[in-house]
């Protein structure tokens, strides 16, 4: 409801009206994240990674004990980012066992990485090896620099 409409104009009316707007379900975007994106920065910032850089690749390695292979995907979005996301499962529990303490995080886990230009997003390997996954990203071969071109001066 307006309040301008039924000639309340004052500042007063108008915090008023703001106020009652800000407590309006249509529009939360505006005032806090979603659910996803908080999970997503949850899960991205527990996710610790190394970034190596050699003459010919760049190397993305991130530890991930106890996380089974098939639980990892490495996908390139845009073409020049690099989305390492996965799950760390729970071990089931046996019968007659139960946890005195766990602090091993188990849950989602992601991590996003953009690529230089030079990044050949064409060859890109991933390896896990015992529980630490290196994701390589083969650089292009640098570009030759353009020779200037010389225009003749003709006399007129």
């Amino acid at each position: 409801m307006d309040l301008r409409m039924m000639a309340f104009d004052s500042p007063l009316f108008s915090v008023l009206q703001h106020l009652h707007d800000a407590g309006d379900d249509s529009d939360k975007s505006v005032s806090c994240p979603s659910r996803s994106y908080a999970r997503d920065a949850k899960a991205m910032a527990a996710t610790a990674a190394d970034v190596k850089e050699s003459p010919n690749s760049y190397a993305f390695i991130v530890d991930m004990p106890g996380v089974k292979s098939g639980d990892i995907k490495v996908q390139v979005e845009d073409d020049n980012v690099v989305v390492i996301s996965g799950e760390r499962k729970r071990e089931e529990e046996k019968e007659g066992a139960k946890y005195v303490r766990m602090e091993r995080r188990v849950g989602k886990f992601m991590r996003k990485f953009a690529l230089p230009e030079n990044a050949n997003t064409d060859k890109i390997s991933a390896v896990c090896q015992d529980g630490v996954l290196t994701v390589t990203v083969e650089k292009l071969p640098p570009q030759e620099p353009k020779k200037p071109k010389t225009i003749e001066v003709k006399i007129a």
